[in-house]
């Protein structure tokens, strides 16, 4: 068994909501006149203006494209141009740093050194599989309740959207601002954070932030993006010409998503096998499909994707398919011969199965009283040519170290390895940093507003499974764009905001910038 630790930091969006256990200190404070004015203008006056731009912003798929970067890449030269012609035109200040856009509002006269409060948003999105969607995912599209559907709606180019005009409704208001409000559009949330980093080192961050890129009411933990990926090797087999074969297995699209799609393929598959599938198929929360190829019987399965922070909101394709194939008592699915797609349907229902917390993976799973249970679930089985790339995406609270983790991970594994006689190779292993904040200096303004917009009494601060750029930032609060108990679409095959949404947004977030802006 081979292992090397991953260096990178590809971290992706958040969500597994989790309820604070505990009442925390301070008192939620109302907005202020100037706050409530400020937004009721920004919802007479742009509401429809700021989903014209978020048709804009969809447009341009600003996913990351192998071998070209954003400062490199077409697409994001003209995201940028257009975000940055709204932007003037709305009557904001707007500094391009490649993969970094900083769009401004500052207090008349305003020196250099004046405070700020900073906006942390992303411009970039994760691939969407056309074939999933009613139309094309880089085409906002409304339907009959008012969901505005394309990829980013909701992740993360809705909030930049409402951002740019919460800006301009402070501005027309004629407040007296004393901070800095500066928006910071990075290019490259869902693939590298190391640019962002770089750039921090010379850039003077606000020390009161705010992330539009989670949910409300406040988030104050996030769990830490983890990852397991291995390797299990090509295995050649030998079997009689009649003997059903499990000759091929595969599933996901990238490893931050719940998988919707899976397929396998059945050499020399007999009637009695077909029928004993199909049977078990009903029981399932997957939709099947059983087609006779050329190569052999290949079910697809269809299920829900989500993201992967909230595994609870989808339906698993790649889990639900192995589950499909365990071979039964009776022989009816029998002990497939060991291909390599065999031990792969072997190791998922060994050491993952259709559950959500790693209850099967050794002794792995853990559980934290705020930030809930750490998750884990395979996102991305691949031919990587030398075998199948296994790709499991965990989400971590607090309360174990990364060095633990790694040990119960490899036992688990090596135990498995040795039960079925086989060797893993390639184990990758990342330990994400989860991220606690306490004592925000603006925590106590956020929940004002929230409670105050959505006639919530005493609401409280929430820990979720995903994983922002807030972590970069000193005092950074995420705060919405997705509310509380409502299913998190960015990542998944129909993401979408609502009007109704983006309306509550545009007034909370122009509430709140008005407070934060108004303090010395």
């Amino acid at each position: 068994m081979t292992k090397k630790h991953s260096t990178s930091f590809s971290l992706s969006r958040l969500s597994a909501l989790i309820p604070l256990m505990l009442a925390m200190p301070g008192v939620a404070a109302v907005p202020s006149q100037d706050a409530q004015k400020a937004a009721d203008y920004a919802v007479a006056h742009y509401q429809q203006a700021q989903i014209d731009t978020l048709k804009t912003l969809v447009g341009y798929d600003t996913r990351a494209r192998e071998g070209l970067t954003p400062d490199t890449d077409p697409v994001f030269a003209d995201f940028k141009r257009a975000l940055g012609v709204k932007a003037r035109m709305l009557g904001l200040d707007v500094e391009d740093h490649g993969y970094v856009m900083l769009i401004s509002l500052s207090p008349e006269g305003a020196g250099a050194n004046i405070k700020k409060v900073g906006v942390i948003t992303h411009g970039d999105v994760q691939p969407a599989d056309p074939s999933l969607w009613p139309q094309s995912p880089y085409e906002l599209t409304e339907t009959a309740d008012g969901k505005l559907v394309g990829r980013g709606a909701e992740d993360d180019k809705g909030p930049i959207a409402t951002a740019l005009y919460a800006m301009k409704a402070i501005k027309d208001s004629g407040v007296v601002l004393k901070r800095r409000i500066e928006l910071l559009v990075y290019m490259a949330e869902e693939s590298d954070w190391d640019p962002l980093k770089a750039f921090l080192k010379t850039y003077q961050s606000a020390d009161i932030n705010i992330t539009l890129d989670a949910e409300y009411p406040v988030v104050t933990g996030e769990k830490g993006w983890s990852q397991i990926k291995l390797t299990l090797p090509r295995v050649m087999v030998k079997v009689g010409a009649d003997t059903p074969v499990l000759q091929y297995f595969a599933g996901g699209s990238f490893a931050s998503q719940i998988p919707q799609q899976a397929r396998a393929v059945i050499q020399n598959p007999n009637p009695e096998l077909v029928a004993a599938l199909k049977a078990r198929a009903k029981a399932l929360p997957i939709k099947t499909d059983f087609v006779d190829e050329p190569l052999g019987l290949t079910i697809h399965a269809t299920g829900k994707a989500a993201h992967s922070s909230t595994p609870e909101d989808g339906i698993n394709a790649v889990a639900y398919l192995a589950a499909l194939l365990t071979p039964t008592a009776d022989g009816s699915i029998p002990q497939w011969p060991m291909t390599t797609a065999a031990v792969t349907v072997d190791f998922l229902n060994s050491l993952v199965g259709t559950g959500l917390f790693g209850e099967r993976f050794g002794k792995l799973g853990y559980s934290d009283e705020f930030m809930g249970p750490m998750t884990l679930a395979p996102t991305l089985i691949t031919d990587a040519g030398d075998g199948v790339q296994v790709t499991l995406n965990l989400r971590r609270p607090v309360g174990r170290t990364p060095e633990a983790l790694d040990k119960l991970a490899m036992a688990a594994i090596q135990g498995w390895q040795e039960t079925k006689g086989t060797q893993v190779t390639d184990i990758e292993t990342y330990w994400g940093t989860p991220m606690l904040i306490e004592d925000a200096p603006h925590l106590d303004t956020l929940l004002g507003v929230y409670g105050h917009y959505t006639n919530t009494p005493d609401p409280k601060p929430i820990a979720i499974g995903g994983s922002t750029n807030a972590k970069l930032f000193p005092n950074a609060l995420s705060f919405g764009p997705a509310m509380p108990g409502v299913e998190y679409t960015g990542h998944s095959e129909y993401e979408f905001i609502t009007r109704d949404q983006l309306k509550l947004n545009l007034e909370m977030y122009t509430a709140a910038l008005v407070e934060l802006a108004m303090r010395e």
